[in-house]
């Protein structure tokens, strides 16, 4: 397999690359500096990724999908990042963790309903998992449902959840009697509400709120699958997720070293550009390396995951080694840059500061540290 083949295993996929590089480059990349500072979502903005196709990219086209893998979404996601990582966060949280997730649980009713709605853009979806007292231990969480005749009544709060702000549909985890269990809630649905913007360090063009219960009826139509079927729900969507979060993390690597090569020719230091010393050599060279090494893993691993193909060693592995990162070549970007890194003229601090949540969200390293042992272990067991 060529180096090409590996990021482009296809024409489709190589054209899909370069309509999401364009679009990135023409209209992400001009506005990422002020909803950062805003700290706000582009609604108008992200609709037009609707226009793309691009809300509903592993969606099967019969049904007002894209029709397209996992590679694709990867894709997507690594372009998308060089620009404006908390807007592809945004992105995420609807087509990743809402849309893929919502179409691979859900009946035709409940597609009819919500899918072209999502798919264009018109509502925003996100998804209820994490709450104050529960974040990695799923299993810990406290929101429940209880059956009352045609209805659910739910109670709890689902706290950091991306696109709360704006979202019209989440799809949410709550337990009945005991079991993790899946539902659609939206706006209309009777005591459910949001809270106030989460203000946060980084991916800051995306919003975070927490979602509140309260005596919240939803039809019994609104339950995804059978109760109890929520775990299994959560952890087929978890590839995917994962990949595409480590994708979010090359693509910042990717930006940050196309900077710090940049930098290190034309800043002149001493009579000479700074890329004649051998430290500034150390970040660049380094910066690259790893930065192809998580490329490489992130594609390779994707190309092995589908909807009824699970890889969770494979993503948990990509996500693990990809994740810092990013972090890191942007640390060596600003460093490379000096004082000029730090100052928010210049895309790298906003980089640096979007880079952290990626070894935080869709699970932080130490649970892909124990999923892998775990998983190896059962695997090589003596």
């Amino acid at each position: 397999m060529s180096y090409d083949e590996l990021f482009n295993p296809s024409e489709e996929h190589r054209m899909l690359r370069e309509m999401v590089a364009d679009f990135t480059r023409s209209e992400v990349e001009p506005q990422a500096a002020e909803f950062d500072r805003k700290g706000e979502l582009n609604v108008p903005l992200f609709r037009q990724l609707g226009d793309l196709g691009l809300l509903g990219i592993t969606i099967p086209e019969e049904d007002g999908g894209a029709g397209m893998d996992a590679v694709a979404a990867v894709i997507a996601h690594h372009e998308l990042s060089k620009s404006d990582p908390g807007f592809t966060l945004a992105y995420l949280a609807h087509s990743m963790l809402f849309v893929n997730n919502f179409y691979y649980c859900s009946n035709a009713w409940q597609r009819d309903k919500y899918l072209a709605k999502v798919i264009t853009g018109e509502w925003i979806g996100g998804m209820g998992m994490t709450e104050p007292g529960a974040g990695t231990d799923v299993v810990g969480m406290t929101t429940t449902a209880v059956k009352d005749g045609d209805s659910y009544i739910l109670n709890g709060t689902k706290t950091y959840i991306t696109n709360g702000c704006e979202g019209h549909v989440f799809l949410v985890y709550a337990k009945v009697e005991n079991r993790v269990t899946s539902f659609l809630v939206d706006r209309d649905c009777p005591g459910f509400s949001s809270s106030n913007h989460i203000d946060k360090l980084g991916m800051r063009s995306s919003t975070m709120s927490e979602l509140i219960f309260e005596d919240c009826r939803i039809p019994a139509s609104y339950l995804l699958g059978d109760e109890g079927g929520g775990l299994t729900h959560m952890m087929r969507n978890l590839e995917i997720e994962r990949l595409t979060l480590a994708a979010m993390s090359v693509g910042i690597a990717d930006r940050c070293v196309e900077i710090m090569v940049r930098h290190g020719q034309e800043r002149m230091s001493f009579g000479q550009p700074i890329n004649r010393y051998g430290q500034i050599q150390r970040y660049i060279a380094d910066g690259y390396a790893q930065t192809e090494a998580a490329k490489c893993l992130t594609y390779n691993v994707a190309r092995d995951v589908s909807a009824d193909k699970r890889n969770r060693i494979g993503s948990d592995a990509a996500k693990l080694f990809a994740a810092p990162v990013g972090k890191q070549v942007a640390d060596w970007a600003m460093q490379v840059m000096g004082g000029s890194g730090y100052c928010k003229e210049y895309p790298v601090e906003r980089l640096w500061r979007d880079a952290k949540l990626l070894e935080i969200g869709g699970g932080t390293i130490e649970a892909h540290q124990k999923n892998l042992t775990k998983d190896l272990s059962r695997l090589h067991a003596l």
